[in-house]
C-alpha cells in the first residue's frame, strides 16, 4: 500500500501546478505538504520509531481523500 501511494504521488507530481511537486516543511520542521509527509513517515518506518499500522494510519489521516496535507 505504501508503494502504491508513492507511485500516485510520484505520478501527481508530473502534472503542472501541483503543490506537492516539492516537499515543504513549516517553520517548526514539520511536512506541510504531502510530499514531505509521505518522506518523514517512511524515514520513521525504516528506523523503527513507528510501526507499519500507525504509519498507514498517519498517511491516511494526513493524504488520504479527506487528508488536511495536500494543500
Amino acid at each position: 500500500m505504501l508503494k502504491t501511494l508513492i507511485f500516485c504521488l510520484s505520478v501527481a507530481s508530473l502534472v503542472g501546478c501541483d503543490p506537492n511537486s516539492q516537499p515543504k516543511f513549516g517553520d517548526s520542521g514539520l511536512p506541510k505538504n504531502c510530499r514531505a509527509y509521505v518522506q518523514v513517515a517512511v524515514d520513521s518506518y525504516r528506523s523503527k520509531r513507528y510501526t507499519a499500522d500507525e504509519v498507514m494510519d498517519g498517511l491516511e489521516r494526513n493524504c488520504g481523500a479527506q487528508g488536511h496535507s495536500w494543500n
